[in-house]
Order: structure tokens, then sequence, then C-alpha cells
């Protein structure tokens, strides 16, 4: 892990600017950012812990935990809601076993949800991974996850 915080480094200037663009390749590298890689982008960034932390914390785009090689993201936005949205989300808990933020046991998912992902049109609507999913049926969860797996 320290030859690859190393390479990131050596791309970034040390200076506190350069902070979020570092953190962000971290997450890249390791998908999360993990404690002591904060503490080396402090050390890097001529900042201290307590203020990556507040960076990282501020910004939603950062993971503090690995997460799944999938990411089912579940729209609990008004449209979504007022369609179902609590149902899909409901149905995505159980089938995955796990509560928003959360990774299953295996690493192959991560459940989140957004207040919007922008395809109200759509609502109730699903994005998993890059691919978004309209017009939801909690029937199709079991189908959108496995598809998901095969890839």
């Amino acid at each position: 892990m320290k030859d690859k915080l190393q390479r990131i480094f050596t791309r970034h200037d040390r200076k506190r600017d350069a902070l979020i663009p570092v953190l962000q390749d971290i997450q890249a590298e390791f998908g999360y950012l993990p404690p002591h890689a904060m503490q080396a982008a402090a050390r890097h960034c001529r900042t201290s812990a307590v203020e990556v932390y507040g960076v990282s914390t501020f910004y939603a785009q950062f993971k503090f935990s690995p997460v799944g090689r999938h990411t089912v993201t579940v729209c609990q936005g008004t449209a979504c809601h007022v369609m179902g949205g609590h149902r899909i989300l409901e149905e995505c808990k159980s089938q995955l076993g796990v509560q928003p933020g959360q990774t299953t046991p295996d690493g192959m998912f991560t459940l989140e949800t957004v207040a919007c992902i922008g395809a109200c049109a759509l609502s109730p609507a699903v994005v998993v991974d890059k691919d978004t999913y309209g017009r939801m049926k909690p029937e199709r969860i079991t189908e959108i996850l496995n598809a998901a797996t095969s890839k």
C-alpha cells in the first residue's frame, strides 16, 4: 500500500490545495479511504488529520469502508417515493441483507440511497453501477441483481 500511496503523491503538489484530488486518487486506487491513507494524505498535503477528516466527510463521494463490486442505488426522491420507491428499497434490503451504506459480506454489492437520481419520469428508479432501471417493481430486483453478477 505504501508504494501505491507514493505513486499517488508524486502526481500532486505538497500543499493543502491538492487535498481533494489526492483523496480522489486514493479512493480510485483502493475503492475507499483507508484511515492510514488519510493520515498519509494529511502529511503529504501539509495539513492536519482533522482537516482531512472534515473534508472527506463533507463530500458524499468519499467512502470510509470497502465498497462492493456493484453499487445498487435506490432513489428516494419525491417522485420515486410517491411511486413506491420505499418498497423497492425494502426489497433490496431484504435480498441483499444489508442496510443503506453497507456492503454485503461477500463484497458483491453495496446498497445506497439518494435523494434524486434525476430520472423522475422513470420513477421509481434504481441504478446498478451505471445502468438505470425505471418503473421498478419489487419483483424485478432479483433479475437486476442477477444481471449485475453475470457481468
